[in-house]
């Protein structure tokens, strides 16, 4: 397929004009123009690059990709060999943020939904980012992080209440701890994201409502590999989703 056919479905499907983001969504560095075989990942870091050189792949497509707002913009150091590695080459680079968290089925915020058993019933915070609905077996906030743990093969951070009984969850991944008041002006009974902050101990304290970080790049990595399914159905091309292991 032609690489301006795939940025035009994909921009498309992941609504990305209505979406105000801290980097452009889409194509971020122009390769080839003919897309047969796509690496998908979290984070177009230097070791996702590498991989990608020596899979022999057209184009990359990524959850966290470049350009952020208020970053350095010279192309040195790391940048420099970055982006080198993909001009070298002839490889695209298409990245896509808040679009992929919000999608209603291949988002991050849908696939840690389906991943974790909860069914989302609304959406709240900035450009109705993060949602909230309910646990499929109501537990406490102790129960409902055990599980989690085992399903994301991660040992997340519970601060708070770990007995409190959950009949409503929020949840918004990455790094979204600055979403738990309107979690808990919401309803939420617990709160999941990916990173937590020094301020967020004292909130799930004090509010009573416990607050479960998960890892940042452990409630990421659905949308993406989900992106990678549906690129292989859709289109009949190679679409791979790598994991490269990151702590946070």
């Amino acid at each position: 397929m032609q690489l301006a056919e795939l940025q035009a479905h994909l921009d498309e499907l992941l609504e990305v004009p209505r979406f105000r983001d801290y980097s452009p969504n889409g194509l971020q560095v122009e390769g080839r123009a003919e897309v047969h075989r796509v690496l998908c990942g979290v984070t177009a870091s230097q070791a996702l690059l590498d991989r990608a050189v020596e899979e022999g792949v057209d184009a990359i497509v990524v959850h966290h990709g470049w350009f952020w707002r208020g970053e350095d913009g010279r192309i040195t150091g790391i940048r420099k060999r970055r982006i080198a590695s993909l001009l070298r080459h002839d490889i695209s680079l298409l990245a896509y943020h808040l679009p992929l968290d919000a999608h209603p089925q291949l988002g991050n915020n849908a696939q840690l939904a389906a991943l974790a058993g909860w069914v989302g019933e609304g959406r709240f915070g900035d450009q109705d980012i993060a949602w909230i609905g309910r646990p499929e077996r109501p537990g406490t906030a102790g129960q409902l992080a055990r599980s989690l743990a085992a399903r994301l093969g991660r040992e997340p951070l519970l601060v708070g209440d770990g007995d409190r009984p959950v009949s409503r969850v929020a949840w918004c991944t990455g790094g979204a701890q600055g979403y738990f008041e309107q979690a808990i002006a919401a309803g939420a009974d617990l709160y999941v994201s990916g990173e937590i902050s020094e301020q967020t101990v004292h909130l799930a304290r004090e509010s009573g409502v416990p607050y479960l970080a998960a890892g940042h790049h452990a409630t990421e990595r659905y949308g993406i590999h989900a992106l990678a399914q549906y690129l292989e159905q859709t289109f009949g091309i190679e679409a791979r989703f790598v994991d490269l292991d990151n702590p946070v």
